[in-house]
């Protein structure tokens, strides 16, 4: 298996090379050279297996053989010991036919956890097969970069360095990250937003000067063994309503695009999907893209939804690159337009896309709308990304036959804010979090500033 840039100009790497790497030299995105077939037969096959084995069979052709698959299903086994359910995403009926994926049963309650417990296994495999240490640096909007420390915590080959923008995320988000007091584990508060924050991490990876030869290494979904463990809950899920004997759809919580564009892959592999609903806050580009191809940044707004308040979609240009008939060049030129001023997909990759994806998008009011009417309706409490997918399945979704399923990204202890706000007095915090609140804290604030960022990474690293 080789993988391939998404802008074109980048030499094509191995999985083990792409998973080290993250972003491509060119400053684009690595996908599959070739997207591995799962048959009808194939799907049957998966009904009534554990999760673990579901996600071994998946993501085995992706890793090329370079991990021996005893070596690899054992990773796989231990990533998904890890959560407190034995599904690990379970579904969850809430009509007729609507459902609920619940993809919050790891250790930091995020569905970034079924991709990251993976990743750093991985990870470290491949570190301490190469005789190697490595500096991991990203930055999240909420739940990433507590899902990134508690998959790297006890990494022997690994130091993280997670950004987030200061006091702009929730304080059970800020303190699940801030509390590993672990010994290669830094947070680093930045004076600004996620863009900020994301910017920086893609300068450090276009110039990694400032590590003198240590390797860096990305745990957001720019790297690829993100999207690969994300693709394993759609085949689950599908197959668990009857896949591949009928189609599903999905409505995904959407912002940076990663856990969507798992979801089309899935499809690409031979998943029957009828339709992918992205819901979006107020922070809308993909649902403009779509709705009305207006393809263009727009100020930030802090919504409740906030791990959802991006103003690139980073991921997107995954699909774009297959909206675009794989062709780099084109790809980069649309957005070295989009950073420069508005600009629009063209009429063939736009039609394209909209066979396979609607869009809705929720203001905060509606959230809270969302929140009270669901519990409602079906005795489910809600966090504020999932009430955006709940909404967006019920207004956006094709036909009423097919299944569809909502991704219920968080729980919603980690956005008590909101559900406090939406007339409910809390929701407490599973029994292995519930003296979260008083833990002790370990951050660093830091400017906006990309020289201050790289100075303190490379004085601490181990």
């Amino acid at each position: 298996m080789r993988y391939i840039s998404t802008r074109g100009q980048a030499p094509a790497l191995s999985f083990e090379d792409v998973v080290l790497t993250g972003m491509a030299s060119d400053g684009g995105l690595y996908v599959p050279e070739t997207i591995p077939q799962l048959s009808h037969d194939d799907l049957a096959a998966m009904a009534g297996l554990s999760y673990a084995e579901i996600a071994f069979q998946v993501m085995q052709p992706f890793v090329g053989g370079e991990i021996d698959d005893d070596t690899f299903r054992e990773i796989v086994r231990e990533a998904y010991a890890t959560f407190n359910h034995d599904a690990v995403v379970p579904l969850k009926q809430l009509d007729a036919n609507h459902f609920l994926l619940e993809q919050f049963h790891g250790p930091t309650l995020a569905f970034k956890d079924v991709a990251l417990q993976l990743l750093g296994r991985i990870l470290d495999h491949f570190l301490k097969k190469r005789g190697e240490r490595a500096v991991i640096m990203g930055a999240t909007s909420g739940d990433t970069g507590s899902a990134a420390i508690e998959g790297c915590r006890h990494c022997d080959n690994l130091d993280i360095f997670i950004l987030h923008p200061h006091n702009r995320v929730s304080e059970v988000q800020r303190r699940q990250m801030t509390s590993v007091l672990a010994n290669n584990v830094f947070n680093v508060a930045i004076e600004g937003n996620f863009d900020d924050a994301q910017a920086m991490v893609k300068a450090s990876f276009a110039d990694q000067g400032f590590l003198n030869g240590t390797r860096l290494v990305a745990v957001n979904s720019i790297n690829w063994a993100r999207i690969m463990a994300q693709i394993v809950y759609y085949v689950a899920s599908a197959v668990a309503l009857g896949a591949p004997y009928r189609q599903v759809s999905f409505s995904v919580p959407s912002a940076n695009f990663g856990n969507v564009f798992a979801g089309y892959m899935a499809h690409q592999m031979g998943l029957p999907v009828k339709q992918f609903i992205i819901a979006t806050n107020t922070n809308d580009i993909l649902h403009r893209t779509l709705a009305a191809n207006d393809f263009s940044k727009k100020e930030l707004a802090a919504t409740l939804a906030p791990s959802m308040d991006i103003v690139v979609s980073s991921n997107f240009e995954r699909l774009l690159f297959d909206a675009y008939g794989r062709d780099g060049k084109a790809v980069a030129d649309l957005l070295e337009r989009f950073q420069k001023e508005p600009t629009a997909l063209a009429d063939a990759p736009l039609a394209k896309l909209r066979e396979l994806f609607s869009s809705h998008s929720v203001d905060d009011a509606t959230i809270l709308e969302v929140i009270r009417e669901a519990h409602h309706r079906t005795g489910e409490l809600l966090d504020p990304h999932t009430a955006t997918g709940y909404r967006a399945a019920e207004r956006a979704r094709a036909d009423q036959s097919t299944p569809v399923i909502t991704l219920a990204t968080a729980h919603p202890a980690k956005f008590a804010e909101a559900v406090v706000k939406a007339g409910f007095t809390g929701v407490p915090l599973p029994p292995h979090m519930e003296d979260l609140l008083e833990r002790e804290e370990r951050y660093t604030v830091l400017p906006a500033d990309l020289a201050a960022v790289q100075r303190f990474v490379a004085e601490n690293r181990r």
